[in-house]
């Protein structure tokens, strides 16, 4: 399957839309108690100004027909030098998703390689992203694209 890779826009609103969709369908299975079945990360407005924001991008794969199969939602982040850290720029991943029924066919591996492209051409020093324990799946993926684990939150449920 030819992609192509780009910057997000309002025509991508609908195919955005549905993988928002799949990735709150993932979480909901995972952690329940944490996710709701039925929701929306963003509104279409949220998702409108994020499409104009500079310092938000978003980035969508295509495929021939203009559908979209898979997106990373972007966030520069500036880490301001402090007592015991370095001031570094860093280009966080907020969301990432590939069409469930395309998996396995190196779509995400071409969405990551143009993040990367795109912070190295923006002098951020690293990409870093969240995962949450029950992605299996997700974890897998990440970590045979090379990601390690920088922090770990750790959590006690202390009521049911």
């Amino acid at each position: 399957m030819k992609i192509d890779i780009r910057r997000a826009g309002e025509n991508d609103l609908n195919g955005i839309n549905r993988l928002l969709r799949q990735v709150l369908d993932v979480h909901h299975n995972g952690r329940p108690d944490l996710f709701k079945a039925n929701g929306k990360k963003y509104s279409d407005k949220e998702l409108s100004e994020i499409f104009s924001d500079y310092n938000s991008p978003i980035f969508v794969a295509v495929d021939e027909d203009g559908n979209v199969v898979g997106y990373a939602f972007c966030v520069f982040q500036r880490h301001i030098s402090s007592g015991i850290l370095k001031e570094t720029k860093t280009l966080y991943i907020d969301d990432f998703c590939v069409e469930e029924t395309l998996c396995g066919q190196h779509i995400g591996t071409d969405i990551y390689e143009y993040v990367l492209k795109f912070a190295k051409a923006n002098r951020c020093y690293n990409v870093t992203l969240n995962v949450w324990a029950c992605n299996k799946t997700a974890i897998k993926f990440y970590e045979k694209l090379g990601l390690l684990p920088q922090k770990i939150t750790m959590e006690k449920i202390l009521s049911n």
